[in-house]
């Protein structure tokens, strides 16, 4: 059966669990739902949410055959690997790794008979949204809703009592929405009362907006994004004039926009200043980069499961951005990245504006699954023309009240944030860094990846204000812009998309184009008072600003290489020579003509030619079946 993702009412006909079939006995605990500052700071209730309250829930399912996607997502980004990107259909995920129909159907059959209502299934089958009354939760999860109040913000949160339980017969994974003690907030900071701008932009003041940004890190190249599709994480709705307005005034065309949505979303503006310039933000950096977009996509909701899980359904979008903390992200957030990788989608996520992480690191900017996106300031020439320079994003302590609607808790350090993971290992793209030698860890996995301007972009962002922003939340989506020109190229050869880019990015940073390739950011910091680890910029990789920024067709022509690399076999026999895995080209010459600068060739196998050449151009040449031998 195939579950489309569907917005319903509970007339689902449903056989239903009845309480005697199942003895009490047999359930399985679901860790996670009770927040640590519980038992760490022995908080006491103050009340209990009232049972007729409606609360909006994801409940997740787990994945099957772990194992074997974990090795499949390996191969899929490994270019020694006959797999080497061959994504997965979202029918093919589902059929080999998501739950079974028979899983589902339990899961439905459970909500319906503790009185849910469905209000979406997913054709993943990873998620069932729903929405009960407390006194249902209360009673179907064996606990009591609690409210207690928030250590370091100046309200009240609700948890369950005690971790929530369920039948061992019904596989369910996680409960998104179970509490509510991390609100998510977008990773931007308005200067509107700041000091004057005086950069080299050609916003108001000399901020960055527009073009600005393809001339920094694109120039000369022509491709717009056409044909492509965005999809961005927001909380909320945005007006439609603000962004019209920005493209007007920055000559940018207008692109169509896509509302998406979910759970807890109306689509439109609920009058959230702080949330709807999140969204402006967004909308309007991804625009300035690939202005030829055929569409982007606003995947509007309060449950980050469910926005995700709604992303991992729409196929033909091939990036996608966030700018989010706070979500309170889950295994199941998790899964869905893993899903989106394995059919061929990039995720960015900001890495955070607090400078050098304290621990943990708010997921899911330190998820093995995404692309950490750090902060840099830039320097243009005066004309706003050509890229100078650039920094590590440190805007030290900033007072209070320069936050939108005049928020006093504005206060404290803004910067890249970067930091080491206190929940995954080091992933193998990221081994062959000397993380210990930069501060980080070499047993853990280390943020942010790369990184693009974090500070002085103007914003039409509420309802016809404007002003100046900061933050890795304008890093992230453009990233997804820079990504969209790649996958216009290799769509237009004939490739599969870049995809999950780490292992290519971390294999380009290693590899000897990387100068050619990025803008190495090797001045500044991310330090501040409060931090037990302070990162330093380092030449290469550092945890300020990862590899650093695109620099333009260099990076493009790289990232397509690993795209689709070309192949040579110097043992291969065959009569078919394309310069694919199964028909190889039988000499390095064949090879060295195919590729496009900046691209990547493949020797598969161990071997000897006796040709000689002279290469004019830059490649990468990687030999994965052993020694290969080229020359007289």
């Amino acid at each position: 059966m195939k579950y489309p993702l569907a917005r319903k009412a509970a007339s689902l006909s449903l056989l239903f669990l009845s309480a005697a079939s199942v003895p009490a006995a047999e359930r399985q605990t679901l860790q996670g739902h009770v927040p640590a500052a519980v038992a760490k700071l022995n908080m006491q209730p103050m009340g209990r949410l009232p049972a007729t309250k409606r609360l909006n829930l994801a409940i997740g399912l787990p994945l099957r055959n772990q194992s074997t996607l974990t090795n499949l997502l390996r191969q899929l980004y490994d270019p020694a690997s006959t797999n080497f990107h061959r994504y997965l259909t979202p029918e093919q995920f589902s059929e080999q790794f998501g739950p079974t129909d028979a899983a589902y159907q339990t899961v439905l059959q459970f909500a319906a008979s503790n009185g849910f209502t469905v209000t979406a299934t997913y054709a993943h089958r990873e998620l069932v949204s729903v929405s009960a009354t407390v006194s249902d939760l209360e009673r179907a999860f064996q606990v009591n809703l609690r409210t207690y109040q928030h250590p370091t913000e100046s309200r009240q949160f609700y948890a369950p009592d005690v971790e929530p339980s369920v039948p061992t017969i019904v596989p369910i994974l996680s409960v998104s929405g179970l509490n509510n003690y991390a609100q998510a907030s977008g990773t931007h900071r308005l200067r509107a009362n700041g000091p004057s701008g005086t950069g080299t932009g050609t916003g108001p003041h000399g901020w960055y907006q527009g073009y600005d940004f393809r001339n920094a890190y694109v120039p000369g190249v022509t491709l717009s994004g056409s044909g492509q599709y965005v999809g961005l994480v927001e909380m909320d709705g945005y007006y439609t004039s603000d962004i019209r307005a920005y493209e007007t005034r920055a000559g940018l065309p207008d692109v169509p926009l896509i509302v998406v949505p979910l759970s807890g979303s109306s689509g439109y503006p609920d009058n959230n200043t702080n949330v709807i310039a999140e969204v402006s933000l967004d909308i309007e950096m991804v625009i300035s980069m690939a202005p030829g977009l055929a569409g982007l996509y606003v995947f509007e909701g309060n449950n980050f499961d469910e926005v995700l899980g709604s992303m991992a359904t729409y196929k033909g979008i091939k990036q996608f951005s966030s700018s989010y903390f706070g979500y309170g992200f889950d295994s199941s957030g998790d899964n869905l990245l893993q899903t989106m990788a394995a059919q061929g989608q990039t995720f960015f996520q900001a890495s955070g504006d607090g400078d050098a992480y304290t621990s943990p690191i708010v997921g899911p900017a330190d998820d093995l699954y995404v692309t950490s996106t750090g902060g840099t300031q830039l320097n243009m020439d005066s004309t706003g023309s050509n890229y100078v320079s650039e920094a590590v994003w440190n805007s030290g302590f900033q007072s209070p009240g320069w936050n939108l609607n005049g928020d006093v808790s504005g206060g404290g350090y803004w910067g890249s944030g970067g930091g080491v993971s206190s929940t995954y290992s080091i992933p193998g793209w990221q081994q062959g860094v000397n993380m210990t030698a930069l501060g980080g860890s070499s047993t853990k996995r280390n943020i942010p990846d790369v990184a693009l301007t974090g500070f002085g972009v103007w914003v039409n962002y509420f309802n016809g204000l404007s002003g100046v922003f900061e933050g890795t939340s304008i890093a992230a989506p453009l990233w997804a812009g820079f990504t969209a020109l790649v996958n216009q190229q290799v769509t237009g050869d004939s490739k599969p998309p870049v995809g999950f880019l780490n292992p290519v990015l971390y294999a380009i940073g290693e590899g000897s184009s990387y100068n050619s390739c990025f803008h190495d950011i090797i001045s500044g910091n991310d330090f501040w008072p409060g931090s037990p680890s302070e990162f330093n910029s380092a030449t290469g990789y550092d945890l300020c600003t990862g590899w650093g920024t695109p620099n333009g067709a260099n990076l493009i022509n790289a990232l397509e290489g690993y795209a689709g690399p070309i192949y040579v076999d110097f043992n291969y026999t065959g009569s078919s020579q394309d310069g694919s895995y199964n028909h190889p080209f039988k000499t390095l010459a064949g090879g060295t003509n195919a590729v496009s600068a900046y691209g990547t060739i493949i020797i598969k196998t161990a071997g000897s030619s006796s040709e000689t050449m002279t290469i004019s151009k830059p490649m990468s040449i990687i030999v994965i079946g052993g020694a290969a031998t080229i020359g007289q």
